[in-house]
């Protein structure tokens, strides 16, 4: 009986991965995402097991695929791989950036599967949206990062802003963005209302529920206060 840890089941979905992709390669079918990661990771922790040096495991790394050997728009899906590497001298993460280079082959078409293309001019953002703009400074001793999708009035309770106007907002930024806050730094923080059902669940605990609900502004103040938050 051989008990194997996470890890090591791991690396035998990765090694049973990367065979079905040699296999696949040797009779020249074209590799698909999951076998082309594969391949390149089986090999890369190979080679660190071999005690090979770290510079020439990334060099052999970008040598293994070219566009020829993957199907039509996996290149540009495999931009970068992290791999935890087993060295004599302990674990070390590889990082591959772009490791499957361009073939002699022509590519197929310019058309990538899965890119989006956008339509000519820009996108306007909340534009129909009632703005309101808050000076913020953080009064706490390190930087504090608020991400886009964050309930405005539930941050960091060391930002110091008037919380009572920022109830329902958010910041207006694109999705996945955010503003950094260092300590001292006054900022001028452009928010939008935060739209569709306008329920807030979870974050800091002052809302978690309806924010047009009766009351709710008040009872999230008072609780804001009672936990100590700046500007409430």
């Amino acid at each position: 009986m051989m008990n194997l840890t996470p890890t090591e089941m791991d690396r035998l979905v990765i090694f049973t991965a990367a065979e079905m992709a040699r296999r696949n390669r040797a009779l020249g079918i074209r590799l698909s995402h999951p076998e082309a990661v594969a391949l390149l990771t089986d090999e890369v922790m190979l080679a660190a097991r071999r005690d090979m040096p770290y510079a020439e495991i990334r060099d052999m790394a970008s040598q293994l695929l070219t566009t020829d050997d993957v199907e039509p728009g996996v290149a540009e899906m495999v931009a970068m791989i992290y791999i935890e590497c087993h060295f004599a001298e302990g674990t070390k993460v590889m990082a591959l950036f772009e490791p499957i280079s361009r073939g002699p082959a022509p590519l197929l078409d310019d058309v990538v599967p899965g890119e989006i293309i956008g339509g000519e001019g820009d996108i306007a953002m909340f534009a129909d949206q009632p703005v309101v703009v808050v000076d913020v400074v953080n009064t706490g001793d390190r930087d504090v990062q608020v991400r886009s999708h964050s309930h405005f009035f539930e941050v960091n309770r060391a930002l110091q802003f008037d919380r009572g106007v920022t109830f329902g907002m958010k910041i207006d930024r694109p999705a996945g963005t955010g503003i950094r806050f260092e300590p001292g730094v006054v900022k001028a923080v452009r928010l939008v209302p935060i739209d569709g059902a306008r329920i807030v669940m979870g974050q800091a605990g002052l809302v978690n529920g309806p924010l047009d609900a009766p009351g709710a502004r008040e009872r999230s103040l008072e609780l804001a206060r009672a936990r100590g938050y700046r500007g409430a």
